[in-house]
């Protein structure tokens, strides 16, 4: 089930609304048959995926629990064994087959072997990575193993993070389940206020600027420079808003009935560098690598090449984890190829900001800090967004192609309007950068502490009038499409 849709909008009150009508022990069970249906709206007999999950993981968490020793490892192992072997056959099998038949076809020979004909279940890799982070956090003695197995199955399932999360870990959802939510007028109000904001981010500026960036990056060897640029950074926005608007949706909705979900974004394109861009996107995932992998790696504990390479294998599976997609690997490699070498320059760079006199300039510095770590991120969003190497490289390679056709018709306002605004209507247009702005003052603010306390502390009339503006910038500006969300892939 999407949620930008009608069904959303009629599933959404009727499940909350019984959950609070509903005596609390049996509200668990209530969110758990909303759940499964939030789920198999998509494709019905994938639950069985996730009941497959949940078996393992519950029996693996009391077999855990209750071992010593080396067993205690091994119920781990085999528990993670099932979780990665779903993820392997699902999401990387086709993918790997593909591989080797193009191995196959560059050697010379003629075998070749068939794909499966199977559908990605929605939300895999987020529910699967929840589930094992139980079962690890059940290992390292910080969480004791759930008895009950539909509270456990509710853990994995609560339908507002089901398919795009936030990744949520036991010690934060799965110890809310058990306590009883009381009605509260401001909180369910609060929800609602962040549910609308992440509704006006998807409706209204992703789905708006997706048809800019789709026009380009469908067919990428129609358009040089200028549009490839203008597309790119219009992605930026767009997988953003995107993205960040089902987390706001996500969290308001579990808010409304009282559970607290963890913040996903916090303005990642203010960041300073791109380790503070990594805290500030997607964090629920970025903090899951770290906790799970880069530091059992050794994180920095350990020597410089051991660093740089736990560093770089950690944003090469995190690329992978993305998709199945050589464009994705390259893509995770690049960011973690940005960190080293980040770090390799520290002293140079350091150096040359003094000597550039820069440093006597805070503004100045902060803002090209900005900058720099937005187009290196916006670099990096070419090979996320290609379909496939051959579009990213020709995209990489045209980034300064026809500026000199663009700056000479620079005062051609019927060539500008063509060439830069990628052929749409100026109406399209001007609604999508409009919003853009929109969405940066809210960022602006959002410096200074939450936007919607701030609101609170103001008269009703300024509250009521930036409310209502909201809602008719959805209601009559959103596209409803119902398109999918871009981590409903993934």
């Amino acid at each position: 089930m999407l949620f930008n849709s009608l069904h959303f909008f009629i599933f959404f009150p009727l499940v909350t609304t019984g959950f609070f009508i509903l005596p609390h022990r049996f509200r668990w069970i209530w969110l758990l048959f909303a759940s499964c249906y939030f789920y198999m709206a998509f494709i019905p007999i994938y639950i069985l995926i996730l009941l497959f999950t949940i078996s393992i993981d519950y029996v693996a968490g009391l077999l855990i629990e209750g071992a010593r020793g080396v067993r205690r490892r091994q119920f781990l192992i085999l528990s993670l064994i099932a979780n990665i072997g779903v993820l392997a056959v699902f999401k990387y099998l086709n993918f790997t087959i593909g591989n080797l038949n193009a191995i196959s076809h560059w050697v010379g020979s003629n075998q070749t072997f068939s794909t499966l004909g199977i559908i990605l279940p929605i939300g895999l890799s987020f529910h699967t990575f929840q589930s094992m982070s139980y079962t690890i956090e059940v290992y390292r003695g910080r969480y004791k193993a759930e008895r009950n197995l539909g509270i456990f199955a509710l853990y994995v399932m609560f339908y507002p993070q089901l398919v795009a999360g936030p990744i949520e870990r036991p010690q934060n959802l799965l110890t809310q389940l058990r306590e009883k939510k009381e009605f509260n007028y401001a909180r369910v109000a609060d929800g609602l206020k962040l549910m609308l904001w992440g509704f006006f981010k998807k409706m209204v500026i992703a789905d708006r600027i997706s048809l800019f960036v789709n026009q380009v990056y469908e067919n990428p060897t129609h358009y040089e420079g200028v549009s490839l640029v203008i597309a790119t950074v219009f992605f930026a926005f767009q997988i953003y808003c995107d993205f960040s608007g089902y987390s706001d949706i996500a969290i308001g909705s579990a808010q409304v009935m009282g559970f607290r979900l963890m913040d996903n974004f916090k303005r990642p394109y203010f960041s300073k560098s791109i380790g503070e861009f990594w805290k500030r996107w997607h964090i629920s995932l970025s903090s899951w690598f770290r906790d799970y992998l880069y530091i059992p790696l050794g994180g920095n504990r350990v020597n410089k090449p051991r660093y740089y390479f736990n560093v770089f294998l950690t944003f090469l599976l995190s690329g992978l984890w993305h998709g199945a997609n050589w464009t994705f690997i390259v893509w995770g490699s690049l960011n973690g190829i940005y960190l080293i070498v980040s770090q390799l320059t520290i002293d140079v760079r350091s150096q040359l900001l003094v000597k550039t006199g820069i440093t006597r300039h805070p503004n100045l510095l902060k803002y090209t800090r900005i900058s720099t770590t937005f187009a290196l991120i916006n670099f990096s969003w070419i090979f996320f967004r290609s379909k496939n190497l051959n579009d990213a490289i020709y995209i990489v390679t045209h980034l300064f192609t026809g500026w000199g056709t663009f700056l000479s018709n620079i005062t051609n306002k019927h060539f500008i309007g063509a060439y830069v605004l990628l052929s749409q209507r100026k109406w399209e247009v001007s609604i999508a950068l409009i919003s853009i702005l929109i969405l940066e003052i809210v960022h602006s603010i959002q410096r200074h502490g939450s936007i919607r306390h701030m609101l609170s502390e103001r008269p009703a009339y300024v509250r009521y009038s930036i409310y209502y503006l909201l809602f008719f910038f959805l209601l009559f500006l959103g596209k409803y499409t119902a398109a999918d969300f871009i981590y409903f892939q993934f």
